[in-house]
């Protein structure tokens, strides 16, 4: 009989040991998997705030090219309708 008993006794002490080393393993994994997640977000985060310094001044010189073009538009419209004008007023003095 007490070669049983140190059997089941071997056993549990084994199975027990098993429990305790998989609990510190799944402990480690996790421990890991949370850091890892929490250097990616904030790398992530990091990053994002870079490029949307970088989207907002190229937005912000995005716009005043655009005000810059528009106002060499209407300046050309103008020179075009004073051109227009003072051509229809020689071709008035010449054909009247």
């Amino acid at each position: 009989m007490a070669t049983k008993k140190s059997k089941k006794t071997g056993i549990v002490t084994k199975l027990n040991t098993a429990i305790k080393t998989t609990k510190e393993t799944v402990k480690e994994a996790n421990s890991y998997a949370l850091n890892t997640t929490e250097e990616v977000v904030t790398g992530t985060i990091n990053a994002t705030a870079q490029w949307q310094k970088v989207t907002s001044a190229a937005l912000r010189g995005g716009f005043q090219l655009m005000s810059n073009q528009q106002n060499l538009v209407f300046d050309a419209l103008e020179s075009f309708k004073k051109q227009a004008i003072d051509g229809k007023k020689r071709v008035a003095t010449l054909f009247a």
